[in-house]
């Protein structure tokens, strides 16, 4: 071999491991160049790892928060029903209360106008009783056992018994002491046989009507 051929050749190897050298380093270069993507990638994974957790608790606080709020709302709203049932509740009550009074007052005037119309009737049927009494005494006691007159008794007894069916009463008045709440002097008279105050004889005779004076005894009083 010629020493020409002999300098190409080392030339050639020259190139060769020139090549080789820069294909070894443009390896290494990529081989870097990949690994720092990669760090770049677990690190963006990392931090978007954080931020998801971040978001995620941001948005659990949240949510804590709005079911806090709507608890509260709820109880709210419960208070709030159950003061207006009670409010109603407490309506219903007094009506029930003013409803009670107005019954038991309208029975009460009812019972008052049922008696002041049931003493108006026994007041109009004393003068029948004085006139049946008065016919009694003026006749004698053979004329009594007529059937006329047993006829007129019949009836004064009748109405007697009805009169005290009614809860009618005569008020006591000969040889009892006067009291002006059942009886109307309308005489007196000195009698030292008589105590004081005592009455002697009766005008008229006065009545009870249910232990109400519906008309008092006319009477003569002594002393």
């Amino acid at each position: 071999m010629s020493k020409k051929e002999k300098n190409m050749n080392n030339v050639e190897e020259k190139d060769i491991k020139k090549a080789d050298n820069e294909a070894a380093d443009t390896t290494t270069d990529a081989n870097a160049a990949n690994t720092d993507n990669k760090d770049a990638d677990t690190v963006e994974t990392q931090g978007s790892s954080d931020a998801d957790v971040k978001e995620d608790g941001q948005s659990f606080n949240a949510s804590d928060a709005k079911g806090a709020e709507e608890t509260v709302d709820i109880n709210n709203k419960k208070d709030q029903k159950d003061a207006v049932i009670e409010d109603l509740q407490d309506r219903l009550k007094r009506q029930m209360a003013e409803f009670d009074n107005y019954r038991k007052r309208t029975d009460k005037e009812k019972s008052a106008m049922f008696e002041m119309g049931a003493s108006d009737v026994v007041k109009k049927l004393l003068p029948i009783v004085d006139n049946f009494e008065r016919g009694f005494k003026s006749v004698t006691e053979e004329e009594l056992q007529t059937p006329f007159a047993k006829g007129m008794d019949m009836v004064y007894k009748q109405t007697i018994k009805m009169l005290e069916d009614l809860q009618v009463k005569p008020i006591e008045a000969v040889g009892s002491e006067f009291n002006p709440e059942f009886h109307n002097a309308v005489m007196h008279v000195e009698d030292d046989s008589q105590g004081e105050n005592i009455i002697v004889e009766e005008f008229e005779k006065g009545y009870t009507y249910r232990d109400v004076v519906i008309r008092h005894s006319m009477v003569k009083v002594a002393n």
